[in-house]
């Protein structure tokens, strides 16, 4: 076994870890926690596959943003150290059927698709050029999908504002 094999099955390891602690987790912060070092180690399956770009992204968007925003939320709120309740055993059987659904659907429509290669020439993924791609607006350009992100760092700013707000009981 080669030390890229072993690298990877680390990354993976953690990874998978990561999230299934983050969602077992009785404790919301550590929760929030696990989620941190799954979304970190997807960032390190990026830089293991020498596409710095998109692990920097990760690293600026999910960890940096969203999952802090996250844990100020859990900080702000007023029952941040309390156990979360457990779900019911139904609902718990119900995702996990759907999470097993959603998988063979995408593993039959990728294996049913068709990929042909492009007849363009490669463009080499450096920063300039991906950033000329996503801010373009031609044909082939991501603006829109770049602008999707933003709206989703704004839901989650939102989000936790209004975890954040504790309602006032008024006391005669």
């Amino acid at each position: 076994m080669s030390a890229s094999t072993v690298i990877f099955y680390i990354i993976s390891a953690v990874i998978l870890v990561g999230a299934l602690l983050a969602v077992t987790a009785r404790k919301i912060f550590r929760a929030a926690v696990y989620l941190l070092f799954s979304l970190i180690g997807i960032a390190g399956l990026y830089f293991f596959l020498n596409y710095e770009f998109i692990a920097a992204v990760q690293i600026v968007v999910y960890v940096g943003g969203i999952v802090v925003l996250i844990i100020f939320s859990i900080f702000l709120t007023h029952e941040s150290g309390s156990d979360m309740k457990s779900p019911a055993i139904g609902r718990a059987i119900y995702s996990g059927l759907a999470a097993v659904f959603a998988f063979a659907l995408t593993f039959f429509i990728i294996n049913k698709t068709e990929f042909y290669p492009t007849q363009n020439e490669t463009l080499e993924p450096s920063v300039r050029n991906i950033g000329l791609q996503m801010l373009s607006t031609t044909e082939h350009g991501y603006l829109l999908p770049f602008e999707a992100v933003s709206m989703l760092l704004l839901a989650a700013m939102i989000g936790c504002i209004v975890i954040a707000i504790k309602t006032r009981t008024q006391t005669d």
